[in-house]
C-alpha cells in the first residue's frame, strides 16, 4: 500500500473506452499510475500479475457484473474498492456496501470527484484514523486489531479480512470503548457515509462488521446499537 496518493496504482475495471480514457487520463495527470481492464477476467488476470492499491469499478459490465466482481474479491482481499455505476437508487448503493465497496459513485460524475474519493480512501487506508493516532495494538476478548498493519486477528490467531471501512470503524471503537458514537461521529472519524446517506450506510457497514467479529450477529454482544444515540462497543479493550 502507498503511503500517500502519489505514484499509487489504480486499476480501472471500465468496458466504456471513452469513460476509461478519461479516468485514466486525470488520474495519471494526478501523479497515479492507472491501469484499465475492459471486463472481469481481464481484471483477475492483472491482479494475479500486479500489486494495486485501489480498484474503481464499474458495476455494469460484460459478463460478470461489478456486484459479483466485488463480493468475489472481497472473499480474501481487503484492496479498497470504488463502485462506479449509472445506478441512483439508494437500494443500489446499500446492495454496493453490502458486497464490500468501501465507496460508491454514480455517473454522471466528474473526474475529478473520482480522483478525491480515490485519494481520500487511499489516505484512510494508509494512515488509518488520523495521522497521530496511538499505534500500539489493542486486544478485546482474544481479538487483536495491528493499527499499524492494519490487521485483525480472531481468537485462534487467525487473519480476519476487513474492508477499509469496516477496519477504521472497529478502530474507533475499539479507541471509545464504552462509549456511546453517533453515526455523525463515525461519520467524521471514518467517511464511511461518503457513499450515501449517513445512516443507511453506516448501519450497513456496521452490520458487515457484526458478521465477522460476533458470535451472534443477530444478537451482538460487542458492538451495540443505542436507540437514537448510535452504536457502543461493550468489549474490555486493552493495549497488546
Amino acid at each position: 500500500m502507498q503511503t500517500n496518493s502519489g505514484s499509487a496504482k489504480i486499476l480501472l475495471v471500465e468496458d466504456d473506452p471513452e469513460i476509461a480514457r478519461m479516468l485514466a487520463q486525470t488520474i495519471q495527470e494526478s501523479g497515479m499510475a492507472p491501469t484499465v481492464a475492459e471486463d472481469g477476467k481481464v481484471m483477475q488476470a492483472l491482479l494475479r500479475s500486479n500489486n494495486f492499491d485501489l480498484i474503481v469499478l464499474d458495476v455494469m459490465l460484460p459478463g460478470e457484473d461489478g456486484l459479483s466482481i466485488c463480493r468475489r474479491i472481497r472473499a480474501d482481499n481487503t484492496i479498497p474498492i470504488i463502485l462506479v455505476t449509472a445506478l441512483g437508487e439508494e437500494v443500489d448503493r446499500v446492495v454496493g456496501l453490502e458486497v464490500g465497496a468501501d465507496d460508491y459513485i454514480t455517473k454522471p460524475f466528474s473526474p475529478r470527484e473520482v480522483v478525491a474519493r480515490i485519494r481520500s480512501l487511499l489516505r484512510r487506508a494508509s494512515y488509518g484514523l488520523v495521522a497521530n493516532t496511538v499505534s500500539r495494538k489493542l486486544r478485546f476478548d482474544g481479538w487483536q486489531i495491528d493499527p499499524v498493519r492494519r490487521q485483525l486477528h480472531d481468537p485462534s490467531n487467525a487473519r480476519i479480512a476487513l474492508t477499509t471501512t469496516e477496519f477504521d470503524l472497529l478502530l474507533a471503537f475499539c479507541r471509545n470503548p464504552g462509549r456511546v458514537i453517533t453515526r455523525e461521529e463515525l461519520l467524521s472519524l471514518t467517511h464511511a457515509g461518503l457513499a450515501g446517506p449517513i445512516e443507511r450506510s453506516i448501519d450497513v457497514h456496521i452490520s458487515r462488521l457484526r458478521q465477522k467479529i460476533e458470535a451472534d450477529p443477530r444478537e451482538p454482544q460487542m458492538l451495540q446499537t443505542v436507540r437514537l444515540g448510535g452504536y457502543t462497543f461493550t468489549a474490555n479493550v486493552e493495549e497488546a
